[in-house]
């Protein structure tokens, strides 16, 4: 026993002593590691071809169209099989992308036949139906574009360094409305090849805003101004004797102190620009993307040539813009194919899509697999031709085309079909929202808000979109012909546009406030208005009215008011208008009338009691006549009549003539104004009345902000509706009954 003890005891501590020396080897790794003889070029370069060929393989995403989102039993049997040229079609393509993979075998594989929706390999331009909608809006490229963008929902890539492994039908799309690029660029394709263009969809490598329909550091294009074209007015040739203009009597040192100050202001607001953009570009630099020049983009591309298209460009599926062929969101390109053919790019992309040349007739840059394409090929050099002369070596090359050549199957794709009220829904849901910088843009269907509301702008201040600086509300179908809704968040003005057809004639309404006497601009269609009215300025102590085309030369009429007298009893301003101070009226030149008699401008000074005109000038003339009447009352206290005197009336004029001197005239002259002065201040009380009535008109149609419905439209006129039931309900009339025969004879 004892022995056994010690061989036991001897056993235990071997195993402590090489637990204690593995204890120490962990506790020295650096040691270790030095021991170990360093790793060479060579090894290196091992390392690096076995990690290489190591594939890690992402799961893909579930797709946006499976079995459970519909019976794909009753998809036509083109969606569920292949005809016989479509697999010789697919076998051909498998035989290129071989001969392409054994060539290029630094170039990844090419997109040919993904599967479809029914889970059949279908070639890419198979699945391209050209298609002409039978809507006006879809036959210009621009308005394609944004109904495909406004219309489906955006899906990502399941892996965004690879093209999908699913390209679903458009009507698929369609129906769910969302899709991948490749979904988005198929659909906008077809229906633009429909509308006559040269469109292809391209396969290729776009940038992470792109990819992402990132839009958040792009600019909203409806805040956008357009550049106004400014015409140079021609210059007059200076005349010989002309008069010296009057000396400057202005210090140079206030001007020049004034422009120190402006120059001041500007380099401020040059160097808070700049520190704003040195903030922005820290933060560019923060959002690098890791993955840039290798995220899988499908876009389209639109040659020039037909429906006079003059130069090339791309348009981007996801937001319906037009890019130019050169600009640095596009990356490079791998393959573009269109109904009738597939090309592969062979030129180099290292500096993007800036150098690419897209004649797809040129072999040399770009690969084409089938033989019977539309575009032509390069001619044929003159020391090739040389070496051709042979008729029977041109018969023998003729014949091989003949046998290698292979045309496009039809496509597999059913009719697409948008119906009326699809296409006018268009959002999904009816409602869509595009986030920019600095703004938010929201989209509704028409008819979705009660109000009519179909589009809204909101745009903000800081680029984290807190402070909201204007919106701009965009309205349809509404009874008032309200279109647009301007609102300045930070001074608090309103302005309102209408189309033509509101009660009022009202064209622009720009305000603060809603209440009467408050500053106010209305602005309005004076060919619907029997005054020729187009604007009035109102403010609580003025209103100006601006006139065109009226009989009565009438352009322009500026009203100053007073203190309104106060009365015990509230009283409206309908019933207690303003006192007029002044009314200043001008006129157009009559030519019927000669210059001395025709008014340009006439004032009435009503607390005064004066009247001053100022008549037209002759083309000959640099001085018009003037008069100034002091009109006194026709009657004085007692009741006597007050005779005209040579004081009470002051003129100017310029050629004066016998019968103007005369008192009558001057007299008759004073009663006319006398009465137009009454006319002036009855219509300037009309006005402020309509003013009123414009506001209350308002102010009901914003509260019931009603809706018209076309007569075309039965589903949501209710008229329709009760017609067609009623037609429904009238019984049939019973078909005459034929005569008796004796009735016949008589009528025989």
């Amino acid at each position: 026993m004892e022995v056994l003890k010690e061989k036991v005891e001897e056993e235990e501590e071997a195993e402590r002593e090489e637990a204690a020396e593995r204890g120490e080897k962990m506790m020295r790794p650096v040691e270790m590691r030095r021991e170990e003889p360093p790793m060479t070029q060579e090894m290196l370069r091992d390392l690096e071809k076995k990690l290489s060929e190591i594939e890690i393989v992402i799961p893909e995403q579930p797709s946006i169209i499976t079995k459970d989102t519909f019976d794909i039993s009753k998809l036509p049997l083109s969606y569920q099989s292949n005809t016989l040229k479509e697999e010789h079609l697919l076998q051909v393509a498998d035989n290129f992308a071989r001969q392409y993979n054994h060539l290029c075998p630094d170039r990844v594989p090419l997109f040919l036949h993904p599967l479809n929706e029914c889970e059949v390999p279908k070639f890419v331009s198979t699945t391209i139906r050209p298609t002409l909608m039978p809507y006006p809006e879809l036959y210009n490229w621009d308005s394609c574009a944004q109904f495909v963008s406004d219309f489906l929902s955006m899906v990502p890539l399941p892996d965004p360094l690879q093209p999908p492994s699913y390209l679903y039908s458009p009507t698929a799309v369609l129906t769910h409305q969302k899709g991948n690029c490749f979904d988005f660029s198929t659909l906008l394709c077809s229906l633009l090849l429909g509308a006559g263009y040269d469109a292809y969809c391209v396969n290729g490598y776009g940038s992470q805003d792109l990819c992402q329909m990132d839009l958040t550091r792009d600019v909203c294009p409806l805040t956008m101004k357009h550049k106004e074209v400014v015409q140079e007015e021609e210059k007059v040739p200076p005349k010989k004797y002309a008069i010296k203009p009057p000396r400057d009597l202005s210090s140079r040192f206030e001007q020049e102190q004034e422009m120190k100050k402006q120059q001041e202001i500007k380099v401020e607001e040059e160097k808070r620009r700049k520190e704003e953009e040195q903030r922005l570009l820290e933060v560019e630099k923060a959002r690098i993307d890791p993955l840039h020049g290798l995220r899988v983009h499908a876009w389209v591309l639109v040659l020039s040539g037909k429906r006079e298209v003059p130069e090339s460009f791309f348009i981007d599926p996801f937001t319906g813009r037009s890019y130019s062929t050169r600009d640095d969101h596009f990356l490079g390109i791998e393959s573009l194919w269109n109904h009738k053919n597939y090309w592969v790019n062979m030129q180099d992309c290292w500096n993007g899509c800036k150098d690419l040349v897209f004649d797809l007739g040129d072999p040399v840059r770009w690969e084409y697999l089938l033989l019977g394409t539309d575009k032509a090929h390069l001619s044929v050099a003159e020391d090739e031709e040389d070496r051709m002369n042979d008729d029977e070596d041109v018969e023998n090359l003729g014949k091989e085309d003949e046998d290698k050549s292979f045309d496009m199957p039809s496509s597999w794709v059913e009719k697409i079909e948008i119906s009326p009220e699809v296409f006018e829904t268009r959002c999904p849901n009816g409602k869509k929202v595009i986030q920019y910088k600095r703004a938010k843009l929201e989209k509704w269907a028409p008819y979705l808000n009660s109000n009519g509301l179909v589009c809204r702008l909101t745009t903000y201040e800081d680029l984290e979109c807190t402070k909201t600086l204007e919106i701009k509300e965009w309205y349809q179908n509404r009874e008032d012909m309200l279109e647009l809704k301007h609102i300045n968040k930070s001074t608090g003005l309103n302005i309102d546009y209408f189309k033509p057809g509101h009660p009022q004639a009202l064209r622009v309404h720009s305000y603060k406030s809603m209440q009467p006497e408050m500053d106010r601009v209305m602005e309005f269609y004076e060919t619907a208005r029997v005054d020729g009215l187009i604007k009035r300025e109102e403010t609580p102590k003025t209103m100006t009215e601006y006139y065109q085309g009226r009989t009565d030369f009438l352009s322009y009429r500026h009203v100053d008011f007073g203190d309104r007298v106060k009365k015990l009893a509230l009283n409206s301003a309908e019933s207690n208008p303003r006192p007029m101070v002044k009314i200043t009226e001008r006129f157009s030149r009559n030519p019927e009338k000669p210059a001395d008699e025709d008014v340009a401008e006439r004032v009435f000074l009503t607390p005064e009691e004066r009247i001053q005109v100022r008549y037209h000038c002759w083309d000959d003339r640099i001085t018009a006549s003037k008069r100034e009447f002091l009109r006194r009352a026709e009657v004085d206290s007692k009741g006597n009549k007050i005779i005209m005197t040579p004081d009470m009336c002051i003129s100017f004029e310029v050629e004066p003539t016998e019968h103007t001197k005369k008192l009558l005239y001057q007299y008759e002259a004073m009663m006319k104004l006398k009465n137009e002065e009454k006319l002036s201040r009855h219509q300037a009380w009309e006005s402020e009345l309509e003013v009123l009535e414009i506001l209350k008109l308002r102010e009901e149609e914003e509260e019931v902000h009603a809706l018209t419905i076309s007569i075309y439209d039965t589903k949501r006129n209710e008229k329709s509706k009760e017609y067609r039931e009623a037609m429904l309900q009238v019984p049939p009339r019973d078909p005459p009954q034929a005569l008796p025969s004796s009735c016949q004879s008589l009528l025989a």
